[in-house]
């Protein structure tokens, strides 16, 4: 006897070799044998053998139309056999019913199974839903099959050409756009990314990598709604200075500048002018909330995204030949030994004689130059004057760092300047420490250290950052991080360190600008006037999204950089190219700042030269290969970023990005 039962959702034929009870010993085509329980078995025949009533019963099946079996069913839940009288004509053979259970079986939408061998018609609604809902994906099936075609034919079919973005960085994964764009880049050994660049999805390699920070970080675009320019408020004193700037000369948002006067006892008072867009833009109104959304400015080599639309900046930029409101630090020296006699702040409109530039300087301005007061340039006496101060200040800074247990500043490093014109990449090295950047870097230190401790004197909480060894004491890593209260930055050699030098392109620096305000003008009573409290929730919200934003905006500064690294490298078409060892595996190429892994690579000191032969790079994931064709038998240690130094170097040089790397749009001042 042979039986065609049910096991585990599929139906099988066998042999009986033995029955013990409600239980079968069956043996299968395959000579495998299983038990099957009698309540399991749906046919039991003598004739045709299991194999071919399986055979017939699977043409039966795709014979049978299943929408006149639907009719035949009726309403009521009926047993195969009954169904098969009914279909047939007469009670069924055993290979007839065998296809007859597998076509009810396979079947789902049109009948439901109610038990061993049982079903029932699904109701006339039901099934002409599901039958549409077939249709539909089969239609769907089409169309993403054609999408596919057209994709693998370098073509982007015109449903994908507004959504491209939404495909790569945040698809519907259910969508037939993203299943065609899987499918075609699974059968072309491709992922999504390079394969919209070669449909023209996507322009460029370039073009990507903004996409992408954009569609994260601007999803509704990197432009600004109308607003009106806040007016500076009248009656506040003007300045009896010629105040100058220092910057390079794509910048526009000139947010600090410098004066000199000359006292009557013999004293010297250095003004600190910063922009005061403070004055103008009040908290929560409709500038400060779309400052607040931004956070800060975002630069990258050869573009920018502002933080304040242009109409704005430019009414609050420090630009020459205009008067600007300005937020001034006084500091009062003894020329003799350039100690701080006294500092005073004060709101006030502030003349600007000029903006001095880096590329009209910097071949004139030097150690030695100004030394020996040779050379013609504007604000000569001024510099020279600034430049005596300035190290001072640097090396009392110094002897707080030591204080702190840090060894002194590293002055060998070296910054690149990324400029970027018609997609031409331009990079230039720039030693750390020069004159001109000390003078700005150690001014904006002593501005940013003076009113934290304003801040902190008069009760008005602010943003710090703070910067030391945290938990683990001396072998622990050095840690910045942002507070609302005043702490020592240990890297800077400060007891506090509020950021507030920069309120054009930073939002913690315009925050603190109304706290400083708030604190030079109503003295004692600041605690009650100043827009932010003590343990503010707005102000620690602040904090966090600015962290938040500030880190996601330097990551794609980065990888922009690294994008014109390599873009240098075809440009200049430099296979073979010198190198200075990091650590272990890590290299920087000399020319560009340009980091590269090596893993595997030989033992060679830190500062070492080698050379190294750039096999191939790939702009879309930022990789480069390479290899070492050389290694000098003498090691010459070289300027290079050590991984201590860069521990506990000045925020100023390192921590934030806009300091290194200047675009052509614009770059601002080291600070």
């Amino acid at each position: 006897m042979n039986v065609f039962f049910e096991e585990s959702g599929d139906f099988k034929v066998g042999t009986v070799m033995t029955q013990a009870g409600e239980a079968y010993q069956v043996e299968m085509a395959s000579g495998k044998r299983t038990k099957v329980k009698a309540k399991d078995v749906l046919l039991q025949f003598e004739k045709p053998s299991p194999a071919e009533l399986m055979e017939q019963a699977k043409a039966i099946c795709a014979e049978i139309d299943l929408e006149f079996l639907w009719e035949v069913a009726g309403e009521e839940e009926f047993g195969f056999a009954e169904l098969g009288a009914e279909y047939f004509g007469h009670a069924p053979q055993p290979a007839e019913a065998a296809g007859l259970i597998l076509s009810l079986h396979s079947s789902p939408i049109y009948f439901y199974k109610k038990g061993r061998g049982r079903y029932k018609a699904a109701p006339e609604q039901s099934l002409r839903a599901a039958l549409a809902g077939i249709e539909k994906k089969k239609q769907q099936a089409l169309v993403q099959a054609a999408y596919v075609e057209e994709l693998k034919a370098n073509k982007l079919p015109a449903a994908m050409q507004n959504i491209v973005m939404q495909l790569l960085f945040k698809p519907d994964k259910n969508g037939i756009e993203y299943k065609a764009l899987e499918a075609a880049c699974n059968e072309l050994h491709t992922n999504p990314q390079r394969l919209m660049l070669a449909v023209g999805g996507v322009p460029s390699a370039k073009a990507l990598h903004m996409a992408k920070f954009l569609f994260e970080n601007f999803p509704k675009g990197a432009g600004f709604p109308e607003v009106p320019v806040p007016a500076t408020p009248s009656g506040l004193p003007l300045a009896d200075v010629k105040a100058f700037s220092i910057d390079d000369v794509t910048t526009t948002e000139i947010d600090d500048a410098f004066s000199v006067t000359q006292l009557a006892d013999g004293n010297v008072r250095i003004g600190i002018h910063i922009a005061a867009p403070g004055l103008g833009i009040k908290p929560d109104d409709a500038v400060d909330k779309m400052a607040r959304t931004r956070m800060s400015t975002v630069y990258m080599p050869g573009d920018k995204i502002t933080m304040l639309p242009d109409a704005i900046v430019d009414a609050f930029t420090l630009a020459e030949g205009k008067t600007c409101p300005a937020l001034s630090l006084y500091a009062t020296l003894n020329p003799t030994d350039w100690s701080v006699l006294s500092t005073e702040t004060r709101a006030e409109m502030v003349p600007i004689a000029h903006n001095l530039r880096h590329n009209d300087l910097d071949d004139l301005v030097n150690e030695e130059t100004l030394a020996s007061g040779a050379g013609d340039y504007p604000h000569k006496d001024d510099l020279c004057l600034i430049w005596k101060w300035a190290q001072v200040l640097e090396a009392a800074r110094m002897v707080k760092r030591e204080g702190f247990g840090l060894k002194p500043e590293q002055n060998n490093r070296v910054d690149y300047n990324f400029y970027v014109e018609d997609d031409v990449v331009t990079v230039t090295r720039r030693k750390r420490g020069a004159p001109l950047d000390k003078i700005v870097a150690e001014l904006m230190i002593f501005a940013n250290s003076t009113w934290g401790k304003l801040m902190h004197d008069s009760g008005v909480p602010g943003i710090y950052r703070s910067q030391g060894r945290g938990v683990g004491g001396w072998n622990a890593k050095m840690q910045v991080r942002m507070l609302t209260h005043a702490a020592p930055h240990e890297g800077l050699g400060v007891d506090q360190y509020a950021w507030s030098t920069s309120p054009l392109r930073r939002y913690t620096d315009l925050v603190n600008q109304w706290q400083i305000l708030a604190c030079a003008n109503k003295g004692v009573m600041a605690p009650l006037v100043a827009h932010f409290k003590h343990k503010d929730a707005e102000l620690f919200a602040i904090v966090s999204q600015f962290d938040a934003a500030y880190g996601a905006y330097a990551d794609h500064q980065a990888n922009m950089e690294r994008y014109w690294c390599l873009r240098w490298l075809g440009q200049e078409n430099a296979r073979q190219v010198e190198a200075v060892v990091l650590k272990d595996e890590v290299l920087r190429l000399t020319d560009i700042p340009l980091i590269i892994r090596l893993p595997g690579m030989p033992s060679v000191a830190r500062g070492a030269q080698v050379k190294l032969d750039i096999l191939r790079w790939d702009e879309v994931d930022l990789t480069v290969e390479a290899r070492i064709l050389e290694i000098p038998t003498d090691v010459v240690a070289t300027d290079v970023d050590f991984e201590d130094d860069v521990d506990d170097a000045p925020e100023e040089a390192v921590d934030a990005p806009e300091v290194v790397v200047e675009a052509a749009a614009e770059q601002p001042a080291a600070e």
